[in-house]
């Protein structure tokens, strides 16, 4: 069964643990720009806190783009061989949701490996916004909560008023209500 790190953005704190503890893990350094995931953060308005890391594309640009064939799929995981790598960069421009590193500590650029299978930012992290978890799950957790952020909002009066019926949508929180024909 194929599993996938997923970011619910919503969830995210800003905290950077996820960073630290991705630095520590693979080059047991408390230093996040060594990490393979990152958090952007932008303010002011409107303020986004989302974590930054390889989503294991089906069709991985970086590899399309890497000239030498070091990056490919194995076992689910787009991999960087470190011999094959030339340190061109390719990858870094390439990967559409800027996921791939460079540090100037290291030779050849650098990406999420999901620790093996085992990722220890989603362990870490104290808000839960990084999930590990089967590929055909992905969207569940979404779906759960826009239908209940919805059914909290929201409830649905039918009113029989001769012809024709009406749907009246009336805002629990604030008192509001909107008629439908």
């Amino acid at each position: 069964m194929t599993r996938k790190l997923m970011v619910v953005p919503e969830r995210c704190s800003g905290c950077r643990i996820c960073e630290l503890v991705c630095a520590i893990e693979h080059f047991g350094a408390n230093n996040p720009k060594k990490a393979r995931i990152r958090a952007m953060i932008l303010y002011p308005h409107p303020v986004i806190r989302m974590p930054i890391v390889c989503v294991q594309c089906k069709e991985p640009k970086c590899a399309e783009n890497c000239p030498t064939g070091a990056i490919y799929r194995a076992d689910g995981l787009v991999v960087i061989d470190e011999d094959r790598c030339v340190a061109c960069q390719q990858c870094v421009t390439s990967c559409p949701f800027g996921a791939i590193f460079v540090h100037d500590d290291l030779e050849i650029p650098f990406k999420c490996d999901l620790c093996g299978g085992d990722p220890q930012c989603v362990k870490e992290c104290p808000k839960a916004a990084l999930v590990y978890q089967p590929e055909h799950t992905q969207g569940q957790a979404h779906r759960k909560a826009t239908v209940l952020r919805y059914a909290h909002m929201r409830e649905v009066v039918y009113e029989e008023e001769g012809e024709p019926q009406r749907l009246r949508y009336a805002d629990i929180e604030g008192g509001r209500a909107r008629d439908e024909t």
